[in-house]
């Protein structure tokens, strides 16, 4: 049996995920999990959150970060943490996923909304209370108002990170654990199929493309 990854579509640490088994070579299957339904997801893995990774010998991983740690251990050629850079990729790792996340998760609620609309009311109306119940009443709605506010905030914040990029093709010179990492954030202004990064941030366009196909170069 293949290794599974649960994971929903539109979850910037599912596709992080997806990023790092394909870089070390894995061939897995992913399991999409139903919005409303996570039977089989907390079947499997004992709980109900996403990117969950079962893998060959049956041992079942959950976050993104126990993923990577557990992957690492056992297939650790190639790399994602290279030795002399290792602590700034985890930091910057933890920012990506801490601070920058937020910016980029409200700047995506409108394309969410439209996904889990398009699945039934009941998925809209479940999407809306989980973020509700996090960020209080009518927060769906205000994302949705403030859109174009959010977007230039999301570009703000990923300005200097287009900067860093001037000179290199990835953050830190060599691929690893960072560069995943913004890739899944940057997935949730893509994940729809269109890649909604404004032209003047070229290189984090460039960066985008260079580790979606990241499979077809392993493949090749």
């Amino acid at each position: 049996m293949k290794p599974r990854l649960f994971q929903f579509h539109p979850s910037p640490l599912c596709a992080k995920v997806r990023k790092i088994l394909e870089f070390k070579g894995l061939t897995y299957e992913t399991v999409e999990v139903d919005y409303l339904d996570r039977a089989q997801l907390l079947a499997v893995s004992g709980q109900i959150n996403v990117p969950a990774l079962e893998l060959e010998s049956g041992e079942v991983l959950t976050d993104s970060a126990s993923i990577v740690t557990r992957l690492e251990a056992l297939y650790p050629d190639p790399t994602v943490l290279p030795p002399l850079s290792r602590g700034l990729h985890v930091a910057l790792t933890r920012y990506l996923e801490g601070d920058a996340a937020e910016v980029l998760m409200r700047a995506a609620i409108p394309d969410l909304m439209e996904y889990y609309g398009r699945q039934s009311d009941q998925h809209l109306a479940f999407f809306k209370l989980i973020h509700e119940r996090r960020h209080g009443a009518g927060f769906c709605a205000r994302m949705a108002a403030e859109h174009e506010a959010n977007l230039r905030r999301a570009e703000e914040i990923l300005a200097p990170l287009d900067e860093a990029l001037n000179d290199k093709a990835f953050l830190l010179g060599r691929l690893g654990l960072a560069d995943f990492a913004l890739y899944g954030q940057l997935w949730r202004l893509a994940f729809t199929g269109e890649l909604k990064l404004p032209a003047r941030l070229a290189n984090l366009r460039e960066f985008f493309g260079r580790i979606d196909r990241l499979s077809a170069a392993l493949d090749a």
